[in-house]
């Protein structure tokens, strides 16, 4: 059955909203290891232009050189790196924002075109529209997280990185809710809800509560403390638990929440999948329950090695590609569950 978000070239956008879905992740991913590698804090200053343009030879290497000397991350870090080692902080970062250009391009290009065509229906394309607007705020909370960290002490603030990882997630979600809207149609039924539906709601909600944790473990490099599991070096409850605040930076805090959290998250969707996946009739909602299961599992574990081997850079880098998966394969769950739930034979108990 045709969507109803879209008039032709369904086949086109589909293909179109796929690439802008892997190259959003590939963004999220590369900031990430940016941010993990202390490259973020390289480039000094925000050239929407002219930044796309790398050093070209040497004067320009040196001038770049010259800005990031007068950050607090040279003073107080990195005070006796070579103009070279400089290099090798720079790439990444340079990358990462001409990642973010790119997405740009690639999203609203072929908008512009399919809108001529008129190719999308009134609805899609404000959504589209929408969607395109919260990347522009994206590129704003960036540059506003990255100047946190020049001011005064070479670390963003964590309340920024929390808001620049939340906005990247929203838009992955809605480029992958989009897409399966488009792929996967079906008409929007009413009635019986699913048994599952607002269960999952609350834990998808937990989730998006656990990935901002994430962001201020990240941003507060929670990870080099309390390296024991399953207590905190030796305590359930560590004694410095409110010893600072305000809460998000208490680095002690923000790690027994995300602790605690990742327990919670992992124990209530397997007591729900164990108790309600003989029951499940429709394919797509199998597979998709299956692999978030999945996805969880690996991910409790890296978890715990991430921690126990106080966040190295490999590890901590898996530890987020899977966060990613998970949320991607949760979002596509949540989609799946949304759309049957008025599918009485879909997610109904077995007849004997």
């Amino acid at each position: 059955m045709r969507s109803p978000l879209l008039y032709r070239d369904r086949r086109a956008v589909l293909l179109w909203l796929g690439l802008c879905i892997f190259l959003v992740a590939m963004m999220v991913l590369v900031g990430g290891y940016t941010r993990l590698s202390g490259s973020g804090l390289s480039i000094t200053s925000w050239k929407p232009i002219h930044g796309t343009i790398p050093p070209l030879n040497a004067q320009e290497w040196q001038d770049e050189f010259t800005a990031y000397q007068s950050s607090p991350q040279y003073q107080k870090v990195n005070n006796s790196m070579t103009l070279e080692e400089f290099r090798v902080i720079f790439w990444p970062e340079f990358i990462h924002r001409l990642l973010g250009r790119v997405v740009g391009a690639v999203f609203f290009l072929p908008l512009a075109v399919l809108g001529f065509r008129r190719s999308l229906s009134g609805h899609l394309a404000l959504r589209l529209l929408g969607i395109f607007a919260l990347g522009g705020l994206q590129g704003l909370v960036g540059w506003l997280m990255v100047k946190s960290g020049l001011v005064d002490t070479p670390q963003v603030s964590p309340i920024r990185l929390a808001a620049h990882l939340s906005v990247a997630f929203a838009i992955l979600a809605l480029l992958l809710w989009t897409w399966m809207d488009i792929s996967f149609s079906r008409p929007r039924l009413t009635g019986v809800k699913a048994p599952m539906l607002h269960y999952y709601v609350l834990w998808f909600g937990l989730l998006c509560v656990q990935i901002i944790l994430g962001a201020f473990m990240a941003g507060l490099h929670g990870g080099l403390i309390y390296n024991t599991w399953p207590t905190m070096d030796g305590q359930w409850i560590p004694s410095d638990l409110l010893a600072v605040s305000p809460w998000y930076a208490n680095i002690t805090l923000v790690q027994f929440l995300h602790r605690k959290l990742a327990i919670i998250l992992a124990a209530g969707y397997a007591i729900a999948w164990i108790a309600t996946r003989k029951y499940v009739r429709n394919i797509q909602l199998k597979v998709a329950s299956v692999a978030v299961a999945g996805i969880i599992g690996v991910q409790f574990i890296l978890g715990i090695m991430t921690l126990l081997h106080q966040a190295p850079l490999a590890l901590a880098l898996a530890h987020q590609m899977t966060g990613l998966l998970l949320f991607a394969a949760a979002v596509v769950l949540l989609h799946t569950l949304s759309s049957l739930a008025g599918e009485k034979s879909s997610y109904s108990p077995a007849v004997a």
